[in-house]
């Protein structure tokens, strides 16, 4: 599950909100918010209400899977490493966590909305990867993967191996081809 300062920025973001503007809702100083995004240890208090300012709410599930937002911050920084191996290990932990859950839980692991990762190639694979899975089990899909930026203009691969062969369209999943996002549907086959 995504940690309290993802969910706290994911829900500052979702709802468009400056640090401040959130402090204003949530009646707390603005240090408050950007302590509590920057990972310093907040109380339950704090983070139910900084959440509840952003209009959301606290709910925990049974699992110990992390979610879109947590694999979207582990991928941006493999990125900012430039080590795009380790962002697709990030990638495909986050497949094998929706393969893991099911029903109500695997919703939950695609709920928050995640921040960039600084390339839209990868913002549009996780969002693909979510519509995927939950579309698997007819769960309703969040807002943010039909976003507009989360879809290429122009169709790309994640570009880690540049000898990887470009697939053909029949060999990308539909939420990928969709976003046009070119991955191999055996990239996410179970080893």
């Amino acid at each position: 599950m995504a940690d309290a300062s993802t969910l706290i920025r994911a829900a500052r973001r979702s709802r468009r909100l400056t640090q401040e503007q959130l402090a204003d809702r949530a009646q707390v100083d603005q240090g408050s918010v950007s302590r509590s995004e920057r990972g310093r240890d907040a109380g339950y208090s704090t983070i139910d209400r900084l959440l509840a300012g952003a209009g959301h709410r606290l709910y925990s599930a049974p699992t110990r899977r992390d979610d879109a937002s947590t694999a979207a911050a582990e991928i941006r920084q493999r990125l900012r490493e430039k080590d795009k191996d380790r962002a697709l290990r990030a990638l495909l932990q986050l497949n094998d966590n929706l393969l893991a859950e099911h029903g109500l839980v695997r919703g939950i692991l695609g709920l928050a909305e995640p921040e960039s990762t600084g390339d839209s190639a990868w913002d549009a694979a996780i969002a693909a990867l979510v519509a995927w899975h939950l579309g698997a089990e007819r769960i309703p899909l969040p807002a943010w993967v039909d976003q507009p930026d989360r879809f290429l203009a122009a169709p790309r691969t994640l570009d880690v191996d540049p000898a990887d062969p470009v697939p053909p369209r029949s060999e990308v999943p539909d939420e990928f081809a969709e976003r046009g996002v070119l991955v191999w549907r055996d990239t996410f086959a179970s080893v």
